[in-house]
Formats: structure tokens, sequence, C-alpha cells
């Protein structure tokens, strides 16, 4: 009989945190640079939208190995992400709070992921 390995359910909270928050920042800068009317409106957004935009970059690539993390058990992926998060925030601080709870979940789902390795292993050792 086969067991289903455990995987940690707060990287998949963080991940899918991350996720919405990425789609909601990638519509909104978009949506904002789409409704600039004038020149000087226009480059205004573009300027907000070039300030942002490492924020994003690196929010995007946390979400990326915050997944790769969870999907894989993988403690290096959980940490990367969990670091990536922290640099976003640093990157853009306006926008902190909206990082900062997939910064927590992410290092202490990196934390805990250890203990649940040894589990899997325990299990599949059976």
């Amino acid at each position: 009989m086969k067991t289903k390995k455990k995987r940690s359910v707060l990287l998949l909270i963080s991940a899918i945190i991350g996720v919405l928050y990425i789609l909601y920042s990638i519509s909104y800068w978009s949506g904002a640079n789409a409704s600039a009317a004038g020149g000087a409106e226009a480059v205004g957004a573009g300027l907000a939208t070039a300030l942002v935009f490492p924020h994003l970059i690196c929010t995007g690539l946390a979400v990326i190995f915050n997944i790769l993390g969870w999907a894989m058990n993988h403690r290096a992926f959980a940490l990367v992400g969990g670091i990536l998060y922290a640099v976003a925030m640093f990157l853009f601080p306006m926008y902190f709070m909206f990082v900062i709870v997939e910064v927590i979940l992410s290092f202490v789902g990196f934390a805990k992921l250890k203990k649940i390795i040894a589990a899997n292993e325990s299990i599949s050792e059976q």
C-alpha cells in the first residue's frame, strides 16, 4: 500500500498568496499604464512601473522557488524563495505589507520542512 508523501502546507499557502499578488500587480500596473491619458501622466505611470518592476520580478522568482520547494520537498528551494520574498520587500518598501506574510510563511515552512522530510523518509523505509 502506497502512502502519500507529506508536503508543507505553509509553503503552499505562501505560494498561493504570492501568485495572487503577482496577478493583482500585473493587472494593476498594466491598467495604470493603459489608462494614462496625457504625456506627463504616461511618463509618470511609466516611471512608477519602472520603480516597481524589480520588486515584481523578485516576487515572481520567489513564487517559482516557493512552488519548487513545496512540490519537491526541497529545503534549499524553500529557503531561496523566502530570501527572494525578503529581497522583494526591501526593493520596494512601500509594498512590504503585500509580501510580509509570504516571507514569514516561507521561512517557517522552510524550518518545518526538515521534520516533514524525515517523516517521509521513515514512511518510505517501512
